[in-house]
């Protein structure tokens, strides 16, 4: 019988958070349980008392709080400006590399005839040509994040 008990304390605890079947298991325990009955009104009456209080807040934590809300929002919008840059700018290196793909595969298999070199050897260098700046990229974002990661990806500012 405990157990009921405790499981109708839980529900009340969650307050309005309740599914249609809790509440209507909890109606019908609380009718026929006096002493959770009790629990719900003290609760209840705890969380009227909670609510009625005034809760003020120090002038200086209100101006460091709205300090740090426009430190975030700066933040958030440099985010947002560097993000639409960086996507304009995937889309110029995408459309750049869609147009000359062709042109220098073409250059690079006439410098491998010109050159005398088998097709492998000028399709390698073309593949290298073509992924190195990708990598040297890559390389150097990771050292980047890794920085970031080391500092606890805080500005120096805030410390």
């Amino acid at each position: 019988m405990g157990n009921d008990h405790d499981k109708a304390k839980g529900l009340i605890a969650l307050g309005d958070g309740l599914s249609e079947s809790e509440q209507a298991r909890l109606r019908a325990h609380l009718d026929a349980c006096e002493e959770c009955g009790r629990y719900r009104d003290e609760v209840d009456g705890m969380l009227r008392a909670l609510r009625s209080t005034p809760v003020t807040a120090d002038a200086r934590l209100v101006r460091a709080t709205q300090m740090r809300v426009r430190f975030h929002a700066n933040r958030l919008r440099e985010t947002r400006q560097r993000m639409w840059l960086v996507g304009l700018s995937c889309l110029g290196v995408g459309l750049s590399a869609t147009f000359t793909a062709p042109l220098m595969w073409r250059l690079f298999a006439w410098l491998g005839e010109e050159a005398g070199v088998s097709n492998a050897v000028w399709q390698a260098g073309f593949a290298f040509f073509w992924i190195a700046p990708v990598l040297v990229v890559s390389v150097l974002l990771m050292a980047r994040g890794t920085h970031l990661a080391s500092n606890g990806g805080r500005s120096q500012h805030w410390k």
